[in-house]
């Protein structure tokens, strides 16, 4: 080829107006949607649409959220692909081992949704220990005397031992709201945490954490060795007026254990936003418990949250571009 002959330009126009591929599996903010866009040839398609196939065969980047797994088989259909993005944190719908082996880079967004979750962990904390009614017309004396006496709260949250289990980004963070708020905060976890990151809360083991806790809140990884890791054991211990909640991945709660004993103790409370599989099956035993409360995965559903999840694709853009990605996830042991 001759630099600057006519040949050569014309490569040169093609390798500029060819832009990479990017599938948009799952739903993002419109704004980092756009800003890729520019840049790539942004296509929205489901991964469970017909045409995904197609368009895998010839991707470039794949952007996903909670429900598109990246397993072997996917992969295979993508020999292009360089860059699967996560817009959120977890990654446990991802094959990260899979991925790298074959070269492909994993990124996302860690703390993108930490005061989300924050929020709502102390927000369904509060709502447990805090029965309240709002008034929409008048009462007598007799009941609003009734009603007061009915919302008297047995319990408040400075009188309460919050446990963490887990004390990572978002562990760490529920620590120092429960702390700020006067209530007593123990944690466990499988590291040495710094003083500094700790805001307060006291290292204890698994077993005393469940069983000196009025509160127990979840907030491990998605590593295997997690699986089932609050088990018919982990129950037992817990005292029997135990507030108890995952917002982690559904997959760490023993499932049949739990309601067997939230059945058992009606004065418990269970939280649960995050359930295995997803959406919730009929077959669930945690359905149908008038003291077990499921939410529909929203615990990090803010849109701040979900804005700043979806610029995940700037690093879609790096890998795309030749440059290192701000937010590479590695695979981890069991």
């Amino acid at each position: 080829m001759v630099p600057g002959g006519v040949f050569g330009v014309a490569a040169v126009n093609n390798a500029v107006m060819t832009k990479p591929l990017v599938i948009q599996a799952e739903e993002l903010d419109a704004e980092p949607a756009a800003w890729l866009g520019e840049r790539c040839e942004l296509v929205a398609c489901r991964y469970d649409d017909s045409g995904f196939g197609a368009l895998l065969a010839r991707a470039d980047g794949l952007v996903v959220r909670t429900y598109t797994v990246v397993d072997t088989a996917m992969l295979a259909a993508a020999p292009r692909l360089r860059v699967v993005a996560r817009a959120g944190v977890g990654v446990d719908n991802i094959d990260l081992e899979a991925c790298w082996g074959r070269g492909v880079v994993v990124v996302n967004t860690p703390g993108a949704n930490t005061r989300a979750v924050v929020e709502f962990v102390v927000a369904s904390v509060l709502d447990a220990l805090r029965p309240r009614l709002f008034l929409h017309e008048a009462l007598d004396r007799e009941a609003w005397g009734t009603v007061r006496k009915d919302l008297e709260a047995p319990r408040q949250l400075a009188d309460c031992t919050v446990g963490v289990l887990g004390l990572g980004r978002i562990g760490s963070q529920v620590a120092r709201a429960f702390g700020g708020l006067d209530a007593k905060v123990i944690y466990h976890d499988l590291r040495e945490i710094e003083l500094r990151l700790r805001f307060g809360a006291e290292p204890v083991g698994r077993e005393e954490l469940f069983a000196r806790a009025d509160i127990v809140t979840v907030h491990v990884d998605g590593r295997k060795a997690n699986y089932h890791i609050v088990d018919a054991e982990a129950f037992v211990r817990m005292r029997e007026d135990i507030v108890f909640l995952n917002t982690s991945r559904g997959f760490v709660v023993d499932p049949v254990a739990c309601a067997e004993f939230f059945v058992d103790h009606p004065g418990a409370m269970a939280i649960l936003d995050v359930h295995d599989p997803e959406p919730i099956v009929e077959t669930s035993p945690l359905l149908e418990i008038a003291n077990v409360h499921l939410s529909p995965h929203i615990a990090g559903a803010t849109r701040a949250a979900k804005r700043e999840m979806s610029w995940v694709v700037r690093d879609v853009w790096r890998v795309l571009s030749g440059e290192e990605p701000g937010c590479p996830v590695m695979p981890v042991g069991d």
